[in-house]
């Protein structure tokens, strides 16, 4: 009585194997590349925000941020200044650029920069103008209240050494356009090492950078 069946079957087995050899092929969850990759990248993305976990806050934000200059770092280097283009601007910046001559040019170039810090740290200070020409200009011409030397000293402020007056112009151009001040920790004060002003006595020592004391101001000593 299993005669026919067993025909049956062996007719149905001989198509089977005559079959394409294109025909579909169902991946399961064991040979499934994409899965398996998914699942490789899921491991990874956890591992990963378990290493990050144990970072403090501050930590990340140094691997994310471009490093800053530190304190008494150097900025730039004389051969990058050099290689810039001559600088141009309008009037603060020449008053920028005019201060740094006079007040600075012998400095190097973190000297420059922690001049044109002082200068832009009281810009932005309330108790002081809120432009480089007022901040520098303040004072002139009122005896004993000119608060750059150079503007009262009674000297016609002749610029006569074209190559030191470019590169302090190129020092400015770099500040006014946002360079980082990281030199001073908010001075807003400064003398040379060769005299010692009364609030200097006072005032917070912020750096010591070429020939300069830098200092900053108490709030609770503000003049106008």
């Amino acid at each position: 009585m299993f005669g026919p069946v067993i025909r049956g079957a062996t007719v149905l087995a001989a198509l089977v194997l005559a079959a394409p050899v294109s025909a579909d092929v169902t991946l399961s969850a064991s040979n499934n590349p994409t899965i398996e990759l998914n699942e490789r990248l899921g491991n990874l993305l956890r591992a990963e925000r378990r290493a990050l976990s144990t970072f403090k806050s501050r930590n990340i934000s140094r691997l994310v941020e471009a490093p800053m200059a530190k304190p008494g770092g150097p900025l730039l280097s004389e051969t990058r200044i050099a290689t810039m283009p001559v600088a141009t601007g309008g009037r603060n910046w020449s008053c920028l650029a005019e201060a740094l001559y006079f007040e600075a040019r012998g400095e190097n170039l973190n000297g420059l920069f922690a001049v044109a810090e002082v200068i832009l740290n009281r810009v932005d200070d309330r108790r002081y103008p809120n432009s480089a020409c007022g901040v520098i200009n303040q004072g002139t011409g009122q005896r004993f209240r000119c608060q750059f030397t150079y503007t009262c000293d009674g000297r016609p402020e002749t610029i006569t050494e074209r190559r030191a007056y470019e590169r302090v112009g190129k020092i400015a151009r770099l500040m006014m356009d946002g360079m980082p001040r990281v030199l001073t920790q908010g001075a807003t004060h400064y003398h040379t090492k060769a005299v010692r002003p009364k609030w200097s006595r006072v005032f917070a020592r912020t750096a010591t950078i070429g020939f300069h004391h830098f200092y900053r101001q108490p709030d609770r000593l503000a003049q106008r």
